[in-house]
């Protein structure tokens, strides 16, 4: 399969069998250079600007939301597309049980038998029984920055509760929004070993190819070019 990291919380998922999943696409005034991306499926982990822009989504997708309408409770949704299924395991946007910045779903999707875990805003750590949830992760896209999601310590945690082949990290300050009080990528990876700077926006690779143990996997936006 493919990942492609387009900028934030936002990634062009092509599954083996061809089916591509479009993550969390953001608005424009989030600061990357958006251009339309086709897609079969759309997942929206919540209603937020920065992740929920159908409009950057080009063709007539599925559209599997995590949170019902106005983001007042989870949702179910029961998608299954292509090779693809999807399932949500609801979370909180902060550490307060949504009282702050309110319900978060993370999506695992089936992916032609590759397990992908997206955990949109997640804003608290989790604990053993939520991360049972989730079962056995092929690959994590994690939110690393803080401030609106899980810091570097949070997101440690969940990977340790996980323990995910590959990490890929998300939601981190970039060039193009500076301004946001979160966090660059640097003090996720601090001290952190197997870890590959890929210096390009995706990657392919096989069920077969993925490794033991954890390795961590740094994307450049797609987006930024």
């Amino acid at each position: 399969m493919e990942i492609k990291w387009l900028g934030h919380a936002c990634f062009l998922l092509t599954s083996p069998g061809g089916t591509r999943v479009v993550t969390d696409p953001p608005s424009e005034e989030v600061g990357y250079h958006l251009r339309p991306v086709p897609a079969d499926l759309v997942t929206i982990s919540h209603e937020h600007y920065d992740h929920n822009n159908l409009q950057t989504v080009a063709g007539s997708p599925r559209v599997a939301r995590a949170l019902t309408e106005g983001g007042k409770d989870w949702a179910s949704p029961a998608v299954e597309v292509g090779d693809v299924s999807v399932t949500v395991v609801p979370t909180f946007h902060d550490p307060e049980g949504g009282g702050k910045r309110g319900k978060n779903g993370c999506f695992l999707l089936d992916m032609g038998g590759i397990r992908v875990v997206h955990l949109g805003d997640l804003g608290h750590p989790l604990s053993e029984q939520e991360a049972a949830r989730f079962g056995t992760v092929d690959v994590l896209l994690i939110p690393v920055g803080g401030f609106y999601t899980i810091g570097p310590a949070e997101a440690d945690g969940v990977i340790s509760h996980l323990r995910p082949r590959v990490v890929i990290p998300m939601h981190f300050k970039t060039e193009v929004n500076s301004s946001w009080p979160i966090q660059g990528v640097e003090p996720f990876l601090q001290g952190k070993r197997a870890v590959k700077r890929l210096n390009t926006s995706q990657v392919q690779f096989e069920k077969g190819d993925l490794p033991a143990p954890t390795e961590y996997w740094v994307l450049t936006p797609a987006w930024l070019s």
